[in-house]
């Protein structure tokens, strides 16, 4: 058999293999909260569940890629986001321990009102909308460029295949399948390094953490914006914040400290991938370049990686989105509900497929769409006006459409290079969430 049929056999067969394995959820308990037998995910369990469906197949495959643009410094860069773990950890318990609120939507809809969840529901509906095309387009690129039949065969008997799974066991089946998957993606990823740093190659290293250089023009722009964003960014991803709340607090507290150094150490070590194509001058998508020059067997265990990253993602995508449709905003704590809206939202997600999207713009622009959940969450404490959120929110929503649309005034850039705009908009976006946050608190108190 070649490569092509080999790779359709381990996208059918892993994806079988998860159905089967996957529990099958009776009640809503076990479908929505994944409590089996009344018991709640450990700190194991709930560590390597994080870590798998925030380890993106665009997650990884643009780690590789700025490690291909930008050396080791490009994999750095992009393991900022992780720090999204620490700052969604720690507020989440506090929370839950100080607040006494039982989820995202129970403290929005306590401070700010029944309409703030909504606008919330619909930014976290827009981030899940993304997920779906955006990791999906991942796997197409495996078994074909965009435009071929294998490309969108390979797409939609992904979608269909992850959808089936998800259906059977909601979040109890995502949980589950997502610590074999953490432990197949670990196992996997060792022995893709062995084969790039092993004797039969002149790359060590050494020569992966001196490449690149520590400038703002080569990742360190891109460093800054992801630290930035990861102060709002998970508060709008609720493949994250729902497993804020399905655990005792100080087991959430503990994996989500665990999930932040594992989550950081795993994309710098997938970036050294990049690291490596770039060493050796390869040109186009950096994973796929170092699986085709190692040959078959390690192109394999790059699609297989791929596939797993994926799928641990898109079957939490389905979980959150029904989770959202069901119970956040109370239309009924019913499972069919909630395994019709994984099916609406697996053909909706599909459709920018379609449209030759860009996978970093989902995560960038979309980032950069939110900065104005980071007063809201990050000031939890204080009691404004609802106006506050809305205030905030809007101000974040334009800056996002400044940055699509190169609205913002080159003035206001102060370094140079790929990503300066991407920073100094989320930078001065920030700030000025905080200040029409704080102004109608302010007004109120004097």
């Amino acid at each position: 058999m070649n490569v092509n049929e080999w790779q359709w056999i381990i996208l059918i067969g892993l994806s079988l293999a998860l159905f089967f394995f996957a529990p099958y959820a009776k009640n809503t308990n076990q479908f929505f909260k994944a409590r089996i037998a009344k018991r709640s995910p450990g700190v194991l369990a709930l560590t390597g569940s994080l870590v798998i469906s925030w380890i993106f197949a665009k997650s990884i495959t643009n780690a590789a890629n700025l490690g291909m643009e930008f050396g080791i410094v490009g994999g750095v860069a992009y393991a900022g986001y992780y720090l999204s773990f620490l700052v969604a950890g720690w507020i989440i318990y506090r929370l839950r321990t100080i607040g006494g609120f039982a989820s995202i939507h129970h403290f929005l809809n306590t401070r700010f009102g029944k309409q703030a969840c909504w606008v919330f529901s619909l930014l976290i509906a827009i981030r899940l909308f993304n997920e779906v095309w955006s990791n999906t387009m991942v796997i197409g690129s495996y078994f074909g460029s965009v435009g071929d039949t294998a490309y969108y065969l390979a797409i939609i008997l992904f979608t269909v295949l992850t959808l089936a799974y998800a259906l059977k066991g909601g979040l109890s089946s995502s949980i589950f399948t997502d610590l074999i998957q953490m432990v197949l993606f670990a196992v996997l990823l060792l022995v893709l390094l062995a084969a790039i740093f092993g004797p039969d190659t002149s790359y060590g290293m050494g020569e992966a953490l001196q490449s690149g250089s520590w400038t703002m023009s080569t990742g360190i722009n891109l460093m800054l914006a992801a630290i930035l964003q990861s102060l709002s960014y998970p508060f709008h991803d609720p493949v994250l914040t729902d497993r804020g709340f399905i655990s005792s607090p100080r087991v959430t507290l503990k994996a989500f400290l665990w999930a932040t150094v594992i989550g950081f150490i795993c994309i710098v070590l997938f970036s050294l991938v990049g690291v490596y194509a770039r060493f050796e001058g390869m040109q186009g998508q950096a994973a796929v370049q170092v699986g085709q020059a190692f040959g078959v067997v390690v192109l394999l265990i790059v699609n297989i990686i791929m596939i797993t990253s994926a799928a641990s993602t898109l079957d939490s995508t389905f979980a959150s989105f029904s989770k959202l449709i069901a119970l956040d905003l109370g239309l009924g704590n019913r499972v069919s509900l909630g395994r019709a809206s994984m099916v609406a939202l697996a053909i909706l997600g599909s459709i920018p497929v379609f449209l030759d999207a860009s996978i970093l713009s989902a995560t960038t622009i979309s980032g950069t769409m939110v900065i104005g959940l980071c007063p809201v969450f990050i000031c939890w404490r204080s009691k404004p006006p609802k106006s506050s959120f809305y205030l905030s929110i809007g101000c974040g929503l334009l800056f996002g459409f400044a940055l699509v649309l190169n609205w913002f005034p080159e003035r206001l850039i102060l370094s140079k290079g790929a990503y300066a705009p991407l920073l100094w908009i989320n930078l001065w976006g920030l700030l000025s969430c905080f200040i029409v946050y704080l102004i109608p608190l302010w007004l109120k108190r004097i």
